[in-house]
């Protein structure tokens, strides 16, 4: 097989397939049409060859790294690579010796590319600081969270953020018919059906890195013909892609996008996108029993008293499936999640809690009015503790009307404003009424 050199020592060949094939040029390069196009402010830095410092935001195998070195290739750049998985702050010192040996003796520039520069704490970034500001490298991070949460004010505001978005089905494909022959670094003798390889750039996510990846292990399941040569058919694709799990990097912002996709789907009543959110979190690996927690949330918050049966049903899914385990439990927790959808809607609970909670807090710590205190004691008994309260059940209506219960400093306060949905309906009604014979 055929190897070109990689000026940044991949290609090799044992070196897996993904790595033999990373991009040389821009021509290479398969996705992100908009941060690539021709008049985008990356391209130009690369085509004109002028260095800024940046970092790349996306979800795993669309291209960071790749770019990175291409940005250094093109523009003749000393690079250097860090991982801040493994690397501390004496491995950035010696980036810095690195870069300005670099420039006394061959006058050339440096990018530092950090790869997952979100794992570096703030002291680890604030190490790169005097070194971005004097010159001495271009700093160009990679990383798969979102930068205003991952990095720190003081090193984000010396970088320029470019985001790259999730590879499309076609651009795998792309990725995937060089791997089988349209480029000589990737495999040889083998060939594969259009349906196929849609459905190993299918599986793969997304993830340019993950579709080589599994075109390499289907290479090695497939059989071999008379003739010397393969063929990947849809039961190797099956076989290689049995249990791989779609992208969902817990804590991450996957993670986050689809809980919150999933709680605006049943807050919105359609059932069918929360189902299919909650299906998608399932088959990216997501620990049910979180879902289960949301659910309950989900109850409280966007429900409330409009369906109360909705909580009931969110903790008895949550106990089904603590009961019976995946998969068979999974079943009520999408049960529930359906029917939270079809539920009639209301947050005046959630509303009602909140702002109650920020009255208490403005108001002070004002003493419960003696009428409504305890009594068990003579001493208290004698302090007129409980003494002129009355007790509803013992009026007509089961209501004593004139009686008040906040305290004697404020008047009465309305937190709770029932909605025109559901059993809230009966519960305004009720309300009203009440309201109406106290004459508040």
């Amino acid at each position: 097989m055929s190897q070109q050199p990689d000026l940044f020592g991949g290609g090799a060949p044992l070196a897996p397939l993904a790595d033999r094939l990373r991009p040389a040029t821009l021509a290479e390069f398969s996705g992100q049409a908009e941060l690539l196009g021709g008049n985008s402010t990356l391209r130009g830095a690369i085509e004109k060859q002028q260095l800024h410092s940046m970092v790349f935001w996306g979800p795993p195998g669309t291209g960071k790294t790749t770019l990175a070195r291409l940005l250094a290739r093109q523009c003749d750049a000393n690079f250097i690579s860090l991982s801040a998985v493994l690397a501390g702050v004496k491995d950035i010192r010696s980036a810095v010796e690195d870069s300005q040996r670099a420039f006394a003796s061959e006058g050339k520039r440096s990018i530092l590319f950090v790869d997952e520069v979100h794992r570096f704490n703030k002291a680890q970034q604030d190490a790169f600081l005097p070194h971005i500001e004097d010159g001495t490298f271009y700093f160009v991070g990679a990383t798969t969270e979102n930068p205003s949460f991952a990095l720190n004010n003081a090193l984000l505001s010396r970088l320029r953020v470019y985001v790259l978005k999730r590879l499309t089905t076609e651009d795998i494909k792309e990725i995937l018919q060089r791997g089988l022959g349209g480029d000589p670094r990737g495999l040889e003798n083998i060939t594969a059906a259009d349906e196929v390889v849609t459905a190993l750039a299918t599986a793969a996510d997304g993830d340019a890195r993950r579709s080589l990846v599994l075109l390499e292990l289907a290479h090695d399941v497939a059989t071999v013909d008379e003739s010397g040569n393969k063929t990947i058919t849809m039961d190797v694709v099956a076989q290689v892609t049995r249990d791989s799990l779609r992208h969902f990097d817990k804590g991450g912002d996957i993670f986050y996008e689809q809980i919150s996709a999933l709680h605006k789907s049943v807050r919105g009543s359609d059932p069918d996108a929360a189902l299919y959110w909650f299906c998608r979190m399932i088959d990216g690996g997501c620990d049910p029993h979180y879902i289960a927690r949301r659910l309950v949330r989900m109850a409280t918050e966007d429900i409330g008293n409009a369906d109360p049966r909705a909580l009931q049903i969110a903790l008895d899914s949550w106990s089904v499936f603590e009961r019976l385990g995946s998969p068979e439990g999974e079943l009520a927790l999408a049960q529930a999640a359906i029917y939270l959808a079809c539920a009639a809607k209301s947050n005046a609970s959630y509303s009602a809690y909140k702002e109650a909670t920020a009255f208490v807090k403005s108001s002070g710590n004002l003493e419960v009015p003696v009428h409504l205190r305890n009594a068990p004691t003579t001493m208290m008994k004698s302090l007129g503790y409980g003494a002129d309260y009355q007790y509803d059940h013992d009026t007509v209506e089961g209501n004593a009307p004139t009686q008040t219960y906040f305290p004697d400093e404020i008047a009465q306060q309305t937190f709770y404003q029932p909605v025109a949905r559901g059993l809230e309906i009966k519960i305004a009604e009720k309300l009203a009424a009440l309201r109406k014979q106290r004459g508040s």
